[in-house]
């Protein structure tokens, strides 16, 4: 292909732009750099308006996409064997959604029953805790002095720490009722499974359309990006569903084993929340510890607590990440955390789905925008 701005007979008119000779001795006028600009800054801005004007509906669409690209490879496979795509697609679907069933049906009425002995434990968990406040607060009045810790003090204490307790019970309620509502049932339970299972349908479908809109002169570098994203997504998702899992297990067994009431719900959850750095662990090992100081007027409890989650943390950094995610997934833990917060302060829920694959494609794309610069003329001429 030979590229002549200006190779035209004279009696032809004159094209503006650049062309381009192709193989058949056609002509084609050339984009220019202005047109790819502007062709990017379309695309980006139709994306943006988009995702503002629809961002309400678009949870059960997205969830949707995600669990297509979950079960993507398993249903390739499944193709090779011989099964027909659409029946792949229908038997996952059912698959997970027989799985998931399972896993509420099973847990629901244990959850339920810890949440029922949670609440009518509170005011003796109010009370064992205002007077293990107070007990904490004679003790230490009796080795530093009755000069420094007086009696007013200690009354305050015990006081202030039952209404606190009681504050946060009430708080952990409104927030459960609240973050339930926050979930369109009928759209999460009956459109998410059926968006999915058509997307895992076209999938290939959809995959060969996007990459023949990809304009031909940018399609093997666009096909490049694309596929270090998928890698690092990809295993970015395997290896945090599996850690993920593992942690959680583990703070549950661990927690319920020690007597802790809620033990099971609070573990669960620092296991599912694992997938945010450090925020699983440090969520859960503050609502345990609080419940331990509640529950158990001693500070045997609390250790307990503490060494569970202690472990936890050991495994979690010298076993469980180093053997599931290792050094292939390229996202730093920083960058992680900033994307699901920004995500989720510019579009709720909606925004913490989308932020690692945003994530994931902007660091790729600054990586590969950061090897062109170290080898540009911009960075590598010499001082004048």
């Amino acid at each position: 292909m030979n590229i002549e701005p200006h190779a035209i007979e004279p009696h032809q008119e004159r094209i503006s732009a650049p062309v381009v000779i192709t193989n058949a001795g056609q002509l084609h006028p050339q984009a220019t750099r202005g047109q790819r600009l502007a062709l990017l800054f379309g695309i980006g801005v139709v994306l943006a308006v988009g995702l503002h004007l629809f961002a309400s509906i678009l949870l059960p669409f997205v969830a949707a996409a995600g669990i297509a690209y979950v079960l993507d490879p398993f249903c390739c496979q499944m193709v090779r064997a011989r099964v027909p795509r659409g029946l792949a697609s229908l038997l996952l679907v059912i698959g997970m959604l027989l799985v998931a069933l399972l896993f509420v049906l099973l847990l629901y009425p244990l959850v339920m029953s810890q949440i029922g002995i949670l609440v009518g434990r509170v005011p003796d968990y109010v009370r064992g805790f205002s007077a293990f406040a107070a007990k904490s607060i004679a003790q230490l009045q009796h080795h530093v002095g009755p000069d420094i810790i007086d009696a007013k003090l200690s009354d305050l204490v015990s006081s202030q720490a039952g209404a606190m307790l009681s504050f946060l019970g009430s708080a952990a309620s409104h927030i459960v009722g609240g973050g339930f509502a926050l979930f369109n049932v009928f759209s999460l339970v009956v459109v998410t499974p059926v968006v999915a299972f058509y997307i895992l349908r076209d999938w290939p479908a959809v995959v060969a359309r996007l990459d023949g809109w990809v304009p031909r002169r940018y399609q093997d570098v666009v096909r490049a990006q694309a596929r270090e994203v998928d890698r690092i997504l990809s295993a970015w998702v395997r290896g945090q569903a599996m850690c993920c899992m593992v942690l959680a297990i583990f703070y549950a067994l661990g927690l319920s084993l020690i007597g802790l009431d809620l033990g099971l719900v609070v573990g669960l959850a620092a296991g599912a929340l694992s997938f945010i750095p450090y925020v699983g662990s440090i969520t859960g090992a503050v609502t345990s510890v609080g419940l331990a100081f509640a529950q158990f007027p001693t500070w045997n409890g609390v250790l307990s607590v503490v060494a569970v989650f202690a472990v936890g943390q050991i495994l979690e950094g010298y076993v469980i990440y180093p053997r599931l995610l290792g050094d292939r997934v390229e996202l730093p833990a920083v960058w992680v955390i900033f994307a699901l917060f920004a995500g989720g302060a510019a579009f709720g829920f909606l925004g913490i789905m989308l932020a690692v694959p945003v994530a994931a494609t902007a660091g790729v794309l600054a990586r590969f925008w950061l090897r062109r610069y170290l080898h540009s003329p911009l960075y590598l001429d010499p001082p004048s």
